[in-house]
């Protein structure tokens, strides 16, 4: 096998990055763009290979959807627009697409089957069958429904009261997205707030969706009604150099426009718990989500403890933020995060085998891992496990490794990050 080597030299970061849009809130502005009423526009989508796919869903189902870079129109017919596709829709690698577009395809009046790649058909997906089941769904597919290929046949739903057993914004939003062909109210219960894009993208749409005591309530009643969208930057994709200033020395980079939607920002806590020199500025809200750059600078950073409720807020941070643990002084425990292993692979297991082979002390548990710093990093050849985030996480390693790193495929990274080669090589000191 060919592998992709990475060397640096005594780098240094510096300069500002504009980092892509948002991946949860693109997703979610083309599926309800898609089923409102009117022309959706959508500023600084992200063009990576998983929001490709859900926009190609919804053509499949007869929505007019025009892109040009970073710009994406959609034509909405609301709801009642949709039309059986004429094959089944291919999800590639996309757990978001398919998670709640199977909520979505539960109360459709046709049948639909959908697949994915071969990561994607090794992820469960009876956390979101189950509750739709229960609110009048049919669906077949591998092991009862719990791994694609899938075929849903669409019908009348019921709406039901929901808690949540697993802190999954992708089940939260599978289920509302039902509740809104669903008859009655549809609540959805959470222990630990998950991210919470779904909600306020629907209220922004005109959805009848509230929050009170109960929980999340959503009815049929709402019209939804095309309104434009600011994607803001990924803080999933700014969080890779946020931890490369962190770590490699004399580095000060500044990110613009990064989304800082409170459910998400966990990754900002943690690292100034650490001691990082994290600044944020020029704060503002758009369409509902919070905005602003992040500024980061080398400093020295302690271990910390990673648990509890943060963990829902900075899941996808997890491999990059076990990378800054290894240059940290002291113990990092990283607990409560077993929804790692369902990731577009075990996460828990890719990133401690990846950071062993680099050198670092560091321990797989149940639940998270345990790295104990600072360590230096010698180099060595690692695995993509073709997961876009594992992938950079070596990159971002490579930095600080005395020796080159090498990787066996690279590719992997434009499924959320298409320019991320480009905005590092443009920092890079």
């Amino acid at each position: 096998m060919t592998h992709v080597q990475f060397e640096y030299t005594s780098p240094r970061l510096e300069g500002e990055v504009v980092v892509p849009g948002d991946k949860s809130i693109s997703h979610r502005s083309v599926i309800f763009g898609s089923i409102s009423h009117g022309i959706t526009k959508v500023a600084n989508f992200l063009d990576g290979e998983d929001c490709l796919r859900t926009i190609d869903a919804f053509r499949e189902m007869g929505v007019q959807i025009e892109k040009k870079e970073s710009s994406v129109l959609v034509y909405g017919n609301g709801l009642e627009g949709l039309k059986k596709p004429e094959k089944p829709l291919n999800f590639g690698n996309s757990g978001t697409t398919t998670r709640l577009m199977l909520g979505l395809l539960s109360g459709l009046p046709f049948e639909t089957s959908i697949f994915g790649d071969a990561s994607l058909t090794k992820r469960p997906m009876e956390r979101v069958v189950t509750p739709l089941r229960k609110m009048g769904a049919a669906i077949r597919g591998e092991a009862d429904g719990n791994y694609l290929p899938i075929t849903i046949q669409g019908g009348e739903l019921q709406g039901i009261t929901y808690r949540l057993p697993v802190k999954s914004a992708q089940v939260k939003s599978a289920v509302l997205l039902a509740g809104l062909l669903a008859e009655g109210e549809t609540v959805v219960q959470e222990d630990t707030e998950t991210r919470n894009h779904t909600e306020v993208m629907l209220q922004a749409f005109g959805a009848d969706l509230k929050q009170n005591e109960d929980g999340i309530v959503v009815t049929n009643k709402g019209k939804l009604t095309a309104c434009d969208v600011e994607v803001p930057g990924d803080i999933s994709s700014a969080a890779f150099f946020l931890v490369a200033g962190a770590i490699v020395p004399g580095s000060a980079v500044t990110l613009k426009n990064v989304g800082l939607n409170a459910s998400r920002t966990g990754i900002l806590d943690v690292m100034k718990q650490m001691g990082a020199a994290l600044t944020v500025s020029n704060e503002r809200t758009t369409g509902g989500e919070k905005i602003g750059d992040l500024t980061i600078q080398y400093t020295a950073l302690k271990g910390t403890t990673i648990e509890g409720d943060v963990i829902p807020r900075l899941i996808d941070e997890i491999p990059i933020l076990a990378l800054l643990a290894t240059q940290a002084e002291g113990k990092t425990v990283i607990k409560d995060a077993e929804e790692l292993k369902v990731k577009e692979t075990d996460r828990i297991e890719a990133v401690c085998q990846n950071l062993q082979v680099l050198g670092a002390n560091i321990t797989p548990t149940e639940d998270g891992m345990i790295i104990e710093g600072p360590m230096k990093l010698t180099g060595g050849t690692i695995s993509s496990y073709m997961d876009h985030r594992i992938a950079m996480m070596g990159v971002i390693a490579a930095l600080v490794s005395e020796n080159p790193v090498k990787m066996d495929e690279k590719d992997s990274i434009n499924i959320s990050y298409p320019t991320f080669f480009d905005d590092l090589e443009a920092i890079l000191r």
